[in-house]
């Protein structure tokens, strides 16, 4: 059986994000696995006060009272969902990094015990959406604090880049076990990226471009949307920003999902300034989903 891990840190926003994976995992028939990463300072405390020892049984006893208190909610939350835990020690995000080459996806809330005063995302988040191997799921309300919402369709970008694609395919999978509609944005500017600048005619037509738009939009629709006919499919073509309509979109949506970068993506650039943007200032939850490696001989 598939799991799906739920970073744990005792903050707010981390038990919103487990009660929000014990519902995915309804959805989709997976065993959801609650863990908390905690790494002991060698230093930086005075010796006579504690010890190393004494220091690193305070965290596991923390750690596990925080894992507790999470598995009371989703076990309430969603009753008949199979639930483990388990503690690990050492550096988060290599524990976490670690988790995610097991699992259908990781979920973590959009900042933990660690951030300061307005501070709208977790470093950890970041750099779990940039490297993880499975998709990463930001949890987010529509402010800090707020739960996740749990209505409205689930909402994928496209841009027809190879990570687009696996975000269409998580999305279509997302929208089928909730039984909401896709709505699939694609967004088109006067300049676009792919891999060189290429700029439209200052004379091109813009009913004409958003007629092509809207027929690349159906092509990449096309092949995944046969695998799944109940879901109801919105396409959308805008022209503007991607992280803009997005956003606007977002305040209807209970998903938001989007490739881990796309066209527009320069070498080596680990996460596309959308998906960033969208994992620091989304209403709602947002996947971040990765293409998947080519295996290697």
């Amino acid at each position: 059986m598939t799991k799906i891990v739920a970073a744990v840190d005792g903050s707010a926003s981390a038990l919103n994000a487990a009660v929000w994976a014990a519902a995915e995992a309804e959805h989709r028939g997976d065993t959801l696995r609650l863990v908390h990463t905690y790494a002991v300072p060698e230093r930086g405390y005075p010796g006579f006060l504690a010890t190393f020892p004494e220091v690193r049984e305070g965290m596991r006893e923390q750690g596990g009272q925080w894992l507790r208190e999470a598995e009371s909610a989703v076990r309430e939350a969603a009753p008949g969902v199979e639930v483990e835990t388990e503690l690990l020690e050492g550096e988060t995000v290599a524990a976490l990094l670690a988790e995610s080459r097991q699992a259908r996806m990781m979920v973590l809330g959009s900042r933990g015990l660690g951030g300061f005063t307005g501070m709208l995302v977790g470093s950890v988040a970041v750099a779990l959406a940039a490297h993880g191997i499975s998709p990463v799921v930001v949890v987010r309300g529509r402010r800090v604090e707020d739960p996740p919402p749990t209505e409205g369709p689930v909402l994928v970008g496209l841009d027809g880049s190879a990570d687009s694609d696996a975000a269409l395919t998580f999305a279509f999978e997302a929208a089928a076990a909730r039984g909401v509609p896709l709505v699939a944005v694609h967004t088109w500017t006067d300049v676009t990226f792919d891999g060189a600048v290429r700029t439209l005619s200052m004379s091109a037509d813009p009913a004409e471009v958003d007629k092509e738009e809207h027929a690349l939009l159906e092509q990449q629709l096309g092949p995944v949307r046969e695998k799944f006919p109940d879901v109801a499919v919105e396409p959308v073509v805008v022209r503007g920003r991607p992280v803009r309509t997005l956003l606007e979109r977002g305040e209807q949506a209970q998903l938001i999902v989007v490739g881990s970068r796309g066209r527009g993506g320069f070498k080596g650039m680990l996460l596309g300034s959308t998906s960033q943007a969208l994992v620091i200032h989304a209403p709602c939850p947002v996947a971040v989903v990765r293409p998947t490696e080519p295996e290697t001989s």
